[in-house]
Formats: C-alpha cells, sequence, structure tokens
C-alpha cells in the first residue's frame, strides 16, 4: 500500500497508467475510491493520480487542521514525491475549490489546467450552507457511520461499489473530516477567480440546478473556461455519469496539452 510520509501524517495514493499527469481531489467523507471509474478509463492515456485527504480512508489523522492550504501543499509534496512538474488538477465538488486555492496559490506553476466537476467557488446559498453543516455535526456527535452510509449510497452506481465506498468512507477520523466541511463554509476565491488564466473545463450535472449559479459565477468569471452539462445527471457526475465525464476530461487534456508543445 503507498503511504507517504507528511509531517506526523501519512498519505495513501494510487499511481496508474504513463503520461501526462492528472491528480484528483475527493470532497470530504469520500475517498480517492469515488474516482474508480477515471482511473480505469484514463489511465489508458495519461497518468492518473488519486490520494485519500489526511484523516480520509487510508491516509492517517493530522494534528494539523484539516485547511485547504493545507491540501494543496500535500499536493505539492505528493507531486514532489512522484517527480511530477505538471500536472492537470480535477476536483468533484468540495475539491474543486482545493483545484482554485491550488491554481491561486504559489502552486499555480505546477499546474497545466483544472477540472471542475459539481464544484463552487464559494458556498453562498442556505441550502449547501445547512447540508455542510448538519454533516459537520453528524460527524462531530459520532455518527459518521450514518453519515458515510448516506453519501456512499448517493455517489454509488452499484451495491459493489457502495460497500466499497462505505468500507473506505468508515476509515475516516471524524474531527479530521469536521475540519474538512468547517473549512469548505469559510471558504471564498470568487473575487480571484480572473487571476486563474489556466484552462478550466467546468462539469455539473443538468439535473443538479441547485449548482447552476455556482457553475455560472465559474463560467462568467473564469478567463479560460468551457462548461459542460451532463444530461440526466445530478451532482455525483464521477460515478453517475462515468463514461460521459471520462470523454470531456480525456478531450479536455488532449486539447490542451497539445496546445502548450
Amino acid at each position: 500500500m503507498p503511504l507517504l510520509e507528511v509531517d506526523e501524517s501519512t498519505l495513501y495514493y494510487t499511481v496508474k497508467g504513463e503520461g501526462i499527469p492528472v491528480i484528483f481531489i475527493h470532497p470530504p467523507v469520500l475517498t480517492s475510491i469515488n474516482f474508480i471509474y477515471q482511473a480505469e478509463y484514463l489511465s489508458r492515456y495519461f497518468q492518473v493520480i488519486t490520494f485519500d485527504i489526511r484523516g480520509h480512508g487510508r491516509s492517517s489523522f493530522s494534528r494539523k487542521p484539516i485547511t485547504y492550504p493545507l491540501i494543496v501543499e500535500d499536493v505539492k509534496i505528493l507531486m514532489d514525491h512522484l517527480d511530477i512538474k505538471q500536472a492537470f488538477l480535477c476536483g468533484y465538488s468540495t475539491g474543486a475549490s482545493i483545484l482554485l486555492e491550488f491554481l491561486l496559490s504559489t502552486s499555480k506553476g505546477r499546474a497545466l489546467g483544472g477540472i471542475i466537476i459539481s464544484g463552487m467557488a464559494e458556498v453562498s446559498d442556505w441550502r449547501l450552507k445547512n447540508r455542510i453543516k448538519l454533516a459537520k455535526n453528524m460527524a462531530k456527535i459520532g455518527a459518521l457511520p450514518a453519515l458515510a452510509w448516506s453519501i456512499s449510497n448517493s455517489n454509488s452506481n452499484t451495491k459493489e461499489l457502495c460497500e466499497r465506498m462505505l468500507k473506505e468512507a468508515k476509515k475516516g477520523d471524524a474531527l479530521n473530516i469536521s475540519q474538512y466541511y468547517d473549512y469548505s463554509l469559510k471558504y471564498n476565491c470568487s473575487n480571484q477567480l480572473e487571476n486563474i488564466t489556466l484552462p478550466i473545463s467546468l462539469i455539473y450535472g443538468e439535473e443538479d440546478k441547485p449548482f447552476y449559479p455556482y457553475a455560472q459565477q465559474l463560467h462568467r468569471n473564469l478567463p479560460h473556461n468551457e462548461l459542460t452539462f451532463v444530461e440526466g445527471i445530478k451532482h455525483q457526475v464521477p460515478t453517475k455519469a462515468a463514461s460521459k465525464l471520462n470523454h470531456v476530461i480525456d478531450q479536455f487534456i488532449r486539447n490542451h496539452s497539445s496546445k502548450r508543445r
């Protein structure tokens, strides 16, 4: 099992395939297994890297509070460990906010571009805020197994995948998961989006109506982006629209890596 020591914690990661690197970032409770279909398909053409954020899945507890800058630094450390100078980054849900933080930080020179799946620059609507607060409180009061089951069930498309996702999600640390949720409520990079000049692919479920404002905000303010809505799908695009998502990512990387040559 590949583990990388960071501070007093360890990161579990996987590397599959060869070629242009693509690094995937997951939201709270879920783990790298959320990108199982992307790793299977895209690794035929690219080097696919997934990892469990500290305190999630097979990565150990973090004494440092989980923040987006901390996760960004961990991505950089992982890239250095794998001798990756630049990569495309792909973030799902709140994982997409970490991608934006990466592109806005001193790490921006390490990126080739970004893929945002069902993501946002800030949590601004009361419905999403309440859902995140509820999840954070469930983790705090010891209801992580119930939370893990709910999220694994909603993000899986088969019983087998649900069981695998749940097994990994239940390994997470409740405090670190709560910290990840808490930071997502505070984060806001909306007024900095124009500073991101790399190409960005925005991918959302057509039925994910509450996220339309987030999609339109990013589409309007990111200088170089492409917006795709996946028909008949809500929020859980990586697992429930894997074929379409994989095709969009494949074409995006091919198009924008060739332009850099």
